[in-house]
């Protein structure tokens, strides 16, 4: 019997968990940079929907499907670093979950946003933290650009389309 999931042309690579986390996530970092210090209740509010995505994220790393785990994904400083040379020449190794620098960028975006919801919460009962805090979602938010040149970059370099595969779940085999 063939895995349902797979097909010829496509197979399955992110689940529906790992695909709804990246979408909401993406939407209540802005919902959340939005409105700031305009619309706080809402602020606080979405904070913590983004401190239930994230825990739940890494709890999903360690017992998710495939490419959902850390192990799977998550590769040390060497490896990055070649693999970062590899795309600069033009000739990267095609990965079918995230390559080697997109799982970086995961653990960054990941890292940055723990530590803005952390300060947030200290934010409540002790306002010295405001700065700290501002300066790690700001910090958190550059990383955007550089995880969204990195998307369109691997997808122009393996010629396929991976914003379709977060949103559909499938990539080519």
């Amino acid at each position: 019997m063939t895995d349902p999931s797979t097909t010829a042309e496509r197979v399955r690579v992110w689940d529906p968990f790992v695909r709804f986390f990246h979408w909401s996530l993406a939407v209540a970092v802005l919902i959340a940079f939005l409105t700031g210090d305009e619309l706080e209740d809402l602020h606080v509010a979405v904070g913590y929907f983004i401190m239930g995505l994230l825990a739940a994220r890494l709890v999903w790393g360690v017992i998710g499907p495939r490419h959902a785990r850390w192990w799977n994904f998550v590769r040390g400083p060497t490896a990055v670093k070649a693999y970062a040379w590899e795309v600069l020449r033009g000739h990267p190794k095609r990965y079918l979950g995230h390559n080697p620098t997109g799982g970086a960028m995961a653990v960054l975006l990941i890292l940055g946003l723990i530590l803005t919801t952390l300060t947030g919460l200290a934010t409540q009962s002790a306002h010295a933290w405001k700065d700290v805090h501002e300066f790690l979602a700001y910090a958190t938010l550059a990383l955007v650009p550089l995880h969204l040149i990195g998307v369109a970059v691997a997808s122009f370099q393996h010629k396929e389309n991976l914003v379709r595969g977060m949103i559909d779940g499938y990539k080519r085999p």
